[in-house]
């Protein structure tokens, strides 16, 4: 009943059995590197945290907050009275 319409299909790498295998190899070596060193991980924490800040404000984009759509709104409507 629950046939996929393309069955001739190639699957992605990660849903293949090398890419599933890989991808859990990966995920347990992260997980004892990551116990292993915690405590180094740990100790700079404080100094991401605030590497972060700067780094979103300038990751953010300038002028958001849906400044962009009222530009061309506000011309039309000043173009508009003038007529």
């Amino acid at each position: 009943m629950n046939q996929f319409d393309n069955d001739d299909s190639v699957p992605s790498f990660w849903r293949r059995p090398g890419g599933m295998a890989l991808a859990t190899v990966a995920l347990i070596a992260g997980f004892y590197l990551l116990r292993e060193h915690w405590g180094h991980v740990l100790g700079y924490w404080p100094y991401l945290l605030l590497l972060a800040c700067p780094l979103m404000h300038l990751m953010h984009g300038h002028g958001g907050h849906g400044r962009h759509g009222n530009h061309a709104q506000s011309r039309l409507r000043t173009n508009n009275d003038k007529e």
